[in-house]
């Protein structure tokens, strides 16, 4: 998928275990992100924290950089799922920090979802660290002065639980409100026809998988005039698969395309007929905030789980703009940072 869209990058994109990577391979940078494996700190994972198999990809990336030594990034990004904050207890999301403390970076922390930029609701953390000079405040300070969009209860708590870390606090305005509905426009419009509809029968197994309240409203949807459109999972309840539906015109998280729960599905219901599907990798490009142009020559359950796993390209523009530039432009001598940056181009890096 990446190649696709940049065919030179056997020059520089590297697929590999982050362990194997050399640092000295790597090139000098103004900021390094890593969004390390959610299985181990999600809800929806396994819960092995972040020395779990998966999640402790963290340390390879902590590894680099403290090979890199001065020459590491005077920025950093790390991103994941609210789980990271409350995974062992709260244990994992402090190691984390302290882990970067002790590598010269003071960190801020805040919450964003991707329901603010696309109609999916996607909420993460995004920890940033900084080794320019910054004024440290108190983990009470940034509680106080972030409260809103960016504050989440469970993040609120985290922080006061870790005051004696060394924290900061950015200038970040307020992100745009969330988005109520939207699913329907990114919806591909396909024919009755497409074999990517299921056969009756299939819908009809779904609507049996369902609990009363959320075949109503199916049935409702099926019953009024105008087409709509409501996204569902396959969820294990009580040793049986349930189909369960969203209320809104919003879609869920996306997650990677594996396992029964892994792929997101649709339903169009109007004018008396209810139909379904599993959702196109277009709609999974869209609702990640990828443009039409971006090409996908992968399969189905490739695109899927590319997309699924990906970051929400304009809610890390938002960040790219409110964020990091600023950040880059204070604190560190102009001719560090390179040419101006423009929204579009911190989508190619």
């Amino acid at each position: 998928m990446y190649q696709a869209f940049f065919p030179d990058s056997n020059h520089h994109y590297v697929i590999d275990d982050v362990f194997n990577l050399d640092p000295a391979d790597i090139p000098a940078t103004t900021l390094a992100t890593c969004s390390f494996p959610c299985i181990d700190l999600s809800l929806a994972g396994n819960m092995n924290g972040i020395g779990g198999k998966h999640s402790s990809a963290f340390w390879g990336f902590v590894r680099i950089l403290k090979a890199q030594g001065e020459a590491a990034p005077p920025l950093i990004m790390v991103e994941n799922v609210p789980g990271w904050l409350y995974s062992n207890n709260g244990a994992d999301f402090r190691i984390t920090v302290q882990a970067l403390n002790e590598l010269g970076y003071v960190c801020d922390v805040f919450m964003l979802d991707a329901l603010r930029f696309t109609p999916q609701s996607r909420l993460r953390v995004f920890l940033i660290g900084t080794k320019s000079p910054v004024l440290e405040q108190s983990a009470r300070y940034l509680v106080l002065r972030r409260r809103g969009a960016l504050m989440s209860e469970h993040l609120q708590k985290s922080l006061l639980a870790n005051a004696e870390l060394r924290w900061f606090a950015a200038d970040i305005p307020e992100p745009p409100p969330l988005r109520r509905e939207g699913l329907s426009t990114i919806v591909e419009d396909l024919p009755d026809g497409d074999t990517r509809w299921w056969p009756q029968e299939e819908v009809d197994r779904h609507l049996a998988m369902m609990e009363d309240s959320h075949y109503q409203r199916v049935l409702e949807l099926s019953r009024g005039k105008q087409t709509s459109y409501r996204t569902f999972f396959r969820r294990r309840r009580v040793e049986q698969q349930r189909a369960e539906v969203r209320h809104d015109d919003i879609a869920g998280c996306l997650r990677t395309a594996v396992g029964g729960s892994g792929k997101q599905f649709l339903i169009k219901a109007g004018g008396g007929v209810i139909k379904m599907r599993t959702m196109t990798p277009r709609e999974y490009a869209r609702l990640q905030g990828v443009p039409d142009s971006y090409p996908i020559h992968v399969d189905g359950v490739q695109a899927l789980t590319g997309f699924g796993d990906a970051v929400c390209v304009p809610a890390i523009t938002w960040i790219a703009d409110n964020v990091l530039t600023p950040l880059a432009k204070r604190f560190l001598p102009a001719d560090s940072i390179g040419a101006e940056v423009e929204a579009e181009s911190w989508l190619t890096t």
